[in-house]
């Protein structure tokens, strides 16, 4: 079985002296792993840095057995940011998410054009709103629709929160004025507590997965 197609590298470990196994999410053919001879070479390691996108090249027998990749770089994103330590961060936040949420082998088109989108988007002074806002994306593509909702107190002030299972939370400032430029780390650290405990709450304890240490250390960055 063969293929060609676009991805993300989400993770890679040492298979062997000169090889690695990589784990990417790609465009076509959704979250695959597979072994890179040669991956660990000076003419190759730089390709293989988290988060980086590289055109991928499958072979193996069969349609589900495991397999190897070629691989070339498309676009360098890590060493973008390499003296960026929120900015990197946030990259190994989205790939750990992704690595752990994402079912193997299966296409998702939706989230990969939020993903890429949101990675394109790094660059701009708003760059922690756009992620805030690729979490929302992924969890309600994951299967847990949110509703806003408003309310208007007895003195007419109108409360605004959503629900999710039949739970409601309050909306923080950060996530009603997305597409504002302008916020505090106060509106940033409300903004990213909102998310993890969705996240929490509904997939990670569920589920029994461990929340992503560079989730938690990109809220670190906003205390």
């Amino acid at each position: 079985m063969n293929w060609k197609d676009e991805g993300y590298l989400l993770s890679k470990t040492n298979f062997s002296e000169n090889s690695i196994i990589i784990e990417t999410f790609t465009l076509d053919h959704g979250k695959y792993t597979g072994i890179v001879y040669g991956g660990s070479s000076r003419k190759q390691k730089k390709i293989f840095q988290v988060g980086n996108k590289i055109s991928l090249d499958w072979k193996s027998k069969g349609e589900n057995q495991n397999g190897y990749f070629t691989a070339e770089l498309i676009k360098a994103i890590s060493p973008i940011f390499f003296d960026d330590k929120k900015r990197s961060t946030c990259i190994r936040s989205a790939t750990s998410f992704l690595k752990i949420l994402m079912p193997e082998r299966q296409t998702n088109k939706k989230i990969y054009n939020s993903f890429d989108k949101m990675v394109e988007s790094l660059e701009l002074i708003n760059w922690i709103n756009l992620y805030i806002t690729w979490e929302i994306e992924l969890i309600k593509e994951l299967g847990f629709e949110i509703n806003f909702l408003e309310n208007k107190s007895n003195n007419g002030i109108i409360n605004k929160s959503s629900e999710i299972n039949d739970i409601q939370n309050k909306i923080p400032l950060l996530l009603m004025k997305k597409e504002s430029k302008s916020y505090s780390k106060k509106d940033v650290l409300e903004a990213l507590n909102f998310n993890k405990n969705l996240i929490l709450k509904n997939i990670i304890i569920p589920n029994k997965l461990q929340f992503p240490l560079f989730r938690d250390l990109l809220t670190k960055y906003f205390n």
